[in-house]
């Protein structure tokens, strides 16, 4: 095992967070919908709703023979309801062909609706144990920093990050399963973007960006995103509107959730395009069925 992984793993068995899709034998399905549920939304934001998912779909069967729409529901505030759709297509795919269990081959992941490069490889190295390089953004800037002593280790997702984590990955795929759980552990808790705590991380001896003096990125640092007033809040507004109701609502009743028209017929109009909303006649309404939207 290299150094970063055997540090980081010693430092992850003592520190991990205690987090329900962790516990031994949880089950490859809840881990797949935690997977997706954390994209770009906090642990904190995601756990009530998991809980809620799980209790309700505990297996991909049970959430296949409910209405996409009631996946957009159960979504709440989570933000980019999207996923909520990809989870149910996911769920009926895997009905379909894999009879209803979430299957152990990459390229089978890979093949599924919504499942990324991302989401197939940590939930085969989460909940089958098995070796694969899991890259995040929090992984990422840890080997960044540490192998290469960059500030980050830029936009996007490259082969080249691919093919670095995988070196520090030992060759035993239950070790090195928990050594992926362990560097994504460190980098959201320590190895921040904007307030690292370098002192209490178990690479501080050892991190190339430490030892050479913490150098700024070279490139402009990506400021958050901003979200009041943007079409996405109209959207969740929107959206919001539809949750609330057993059936469907006039255009009054979204029309009142935001003055400026032009925006709010934008919004809307994005979310019927999206398959996330359906018109019926002069009302609308969360889909009853199966979306054959882009996901």
């Amino acid at each position: 095992m290299s150094e970063v992984a055997a540090l980081t793993t010693a430092w992850y068995d003592a520190n991990a967070r205690d987090l329900p899709w962790r516990v031994p034998g949880v089950g490859a399905w809840p881990i797949l919908v935690s997977e997706v549920m954390l994209q770009q939304t906090p642990v904190v934001r995601v756990l009530p709703v998991w809980h809620e998912w799980t209790a309700r779909w505990p297996a991909p069967a049970d959430l296949a023979a409910d209405e996409v729409g009631e996946a957009i529901r159960a979504w709440g505030r989570l933000g980019y309801p999207r996923r909520a759709m990809r989870l149910h297509a996911c769920a009926v795919a895997l009905v379909q062909r894999h009879g209803g269990v979430v299957p152990r081959r990459l390229d089978q992941m890979l093949a599924l609706p919504g499942v990324g490069d991302y989401t197939a490889r940590a939930v085969l190295a989460f909940a089958y144990g098995q070796r694969h390089p899991v890259v995040d953004t929090n992984v990422r800037r840890v080997a960044a920093r540490a192998v290469t002593g960059a500030a980050d280790a830029g936009a996007a997702t490259t082969p080249a990050d691919l093919a670095l984590v995988e070196t520090l990955l030992p060759p035993d795929p239950a070790t090195a399963a928990r050594a992926s759980a362990a560097l994504m552990e460190l980098g959201a808790v320590l190895c921040t973007a904007r307030t690292p705590r370098c002192g209490d991380c178990p690479l501080h001896a050892a991190c190339k960006w430490r030892l050479t003096g913490l150098p700024l990125p070279e490139g402009p640092s990506r400021k958050p995103q901003r979200y009041a007033g943007t079409d996405r809040q109209v959207r969740g507004l929107l959206l919001a509107v539809l949750r609330g109701s057993d059936g469907a609502v006039p255009r009054q009743d979204l029309d009142a959730v935001w003055p400026d028209a032009t925006q709010r017929e934008r919004a809307l109009a994005s979310l019927l395009a999206d398959g996330l909303v359906v018109r019926q006649r002069e009302r609308f309404a969360l889909p009853a069925g199966p979306v054959d939207s882009p996901i």
